[in-house]
């Protein structure tokens, strides 16, 4: 009940409902309002018999499924569709006290869980509760802001060798070409090697494996996977975890002395020290998560800053002068990162007009819980849409307009959840330091060496979600070399 394939998208001005439109919803209960009688769910559509036409609805087009119920029904929405009790949230308020203060009374949908363990196994991503938290802390120390600094030059060098193979046209595949460069950093950050020839053949086994998860998402269980016309997912799984397994079969065979310090050397240092705890199965697991993770959302939010830059002349102008000023034409360091202020507005503005993870993975009620005036009985479902609290009029004026200014130091504040592409919460994403380095890092050198453009006659490209938010048809701009 998270993601569908939508040929309409609240990010794209015409999937989206106007700002006239969403600027009077619906009244909704606000957190301190009085509870109400146990039994009594929020306003919500009528659901018929067993409320498989919401369903429907929102597999034909989530975005606007959602952006209509809370036009009409307000921000915590009610949907009946049986077996099952859903809310739709979307009060950046009760987001946050749903993640943040009710974090224990909530788990990872059942089913998105299911679709995600294929290949990610009982990950970070995967695992809840004890064995989570463990997760969680042994991974923690690579992704701390002080190791993502360290990785700052890495990140540079990945960049530097790929950007020098580019070469400037009227029609760029600056989808393909970034999202090779993200696979790279994330391969050279994990396993201390580049990701080389393997680069198409991985994205096209990524891209397939989102597109196939996303539509499983919709169906109550999935058909065996060795039936025959699953071949191909089964050929995609093979390619993926082979690399994987081949990496980690490589380091075991080196001498300890020879390992690098990098994220495979830290997981099998905890294998040494408990295989219970940590096979080489949980090995290959939260390196899969890294690779598929690490690289997918990064890759998609520096396409769509691309477009933002190229199809905004003037703000693009502005980033470049700012990076010159800073760097001097030097690689970027990490002293250099904080002082690109402006760059970092860009790089917001876009993950607010185009969130890498529109959706986040729905919750389940483990007990019930009090929000937003209402008594939430165990055992119902929370879908939290990102896009609609990054697109709400109330907190963002004009919300389909490329803004940086919004993110400047002295402008007006943005209420606390409204703006969240990481998620939030103990849970929120383990990879954001390193996500927003090497955004503005790639996002720098770019800016230092060629000039973004639209190409003639472009239209804007039509968002499509897959688990992310990537444009539908691969994203093609004019690069000229400065």
């Amino acid at each position: 009940m998270d993601t569908t394939n939508s040929p309409r998208c609240p990010f794209h001005a015409d999937g989206m409902p106007s700002a006239s439109d969403t600027q009077a919803p619906a009244p909704h209960p606000p957190a301190h309002s009085p509870m109400h009688a146990p039994a009594t769910w929020p306003p919500g559509p009528p659901s018929g018999l067993t409320g498989w036409g919401l369903l429907a609805h929102m597999a034909r087009d989530l975005p606007a499924a959602v952006a209509g119920w809370r036009q009409a029904y307000g921000d915590v929405v009610h949907l009946r569709i049986w077996p099952e009790h859903q809310i739709v949230l979307s009060d950046p308020q009760l987001v946050r006290e749903l993640l943040v203060q009710h974090h224990d009374a909530v788990i990872r949908w059942e089913r998105g869980v299911k679709v995600f363990s294929y290949l990610q196994g009982n990950s970070v991503l995967i695992a809840e509760h004890g064995p989570w938290a463990a997760k969680r802390q042994a991974l923690q120390p690579a992704f701390a802001p002080k190791s993502v600094k360290g990785f700052v030059p890495t990140i540079a060098q990945a960049a530097e060798a790929a950007m020098a193979l580019w070469q400037p046209g009227a029609a760029m595949p600056i989808d393909s070409l970034l999202t090779a460069l993200a696979m790279d950093v994330i391969m050279r950050m994990m396993f201390s090697s580049e990701i080389g020839s393997e680069a198409r053949a991985m994205e096209a086994a990524v891209h397939e494996a989102l597109v196939d998860g996303n539509a499983e998402m919709f169906w109550p269980a999935s058909a065996p996977d060795w039936l025959p016309w699953k071949r191909r997912k089964r050929q995609v799984s093979a390619l993926l975890t082979g690399m994987v397994e081949r990496h980690i079969e490589a380091r075991l065979a080196l001498p300890d002395e020879a390992w690098p310090q990098d994220l495979l050397s830290r997981l099998l240092a905890l294998h040494r020290q408990d295989a219970a705890a940590w096979p080489l199965a949980a090995v290959r697991d939260e390196c899969m998560t890294a690779f598929l993770a690490g690289h997918e959302t990064t890759a998609a939010s520096l396409v769509w800053w691309t477009w933002c830059m190229a199809s905004n002349p003037a703000a693009q102008e502005q980033a470049r002068r700012e990076v010159d000023a800073v760097l001097q034409g030097r690689l970027p360091t990490e002293d250099a990162l904080p002082q690109l202020g402006y760059l970092a507005q860009t790089l917001n503005e876009t993950m607010r007009l185009y969130p890498a993870a529109p959706v986040l993975m729905s919750r389940r009620a483990t007990r019930g819980v009090e929000l937003g005036g209402f008594t939430i009985p165990a055992r119902t479902m929370f879908m939290i849409p990102v896009f609609l609290m990054h697109q709400d009029p109330r907190w963002f004026p004009e919300p389909q307009a490329f803004r940086p200014e919004r993110f400047a130091p002295g402008a007006p504040a943005i209420p606390r959840g409204a703006f969240m592409p990481f998620g939030t919460g103990p849970r929120v994403c383990l990879g954001q330091h390193l996500a927003l380095a090497e955004m503005t890092v790639v996002a720098a050198m770019l800016l230092q060496r060629f000039v973004l453009a639209q190409a003639d006659g472009q239209a804007a490209p039509e968002p499509e979600l897959n688990i992310s938010l990537r444009p539908k048809q691969p994203l093609v701009l004019k690069l000229s070399r400065r």
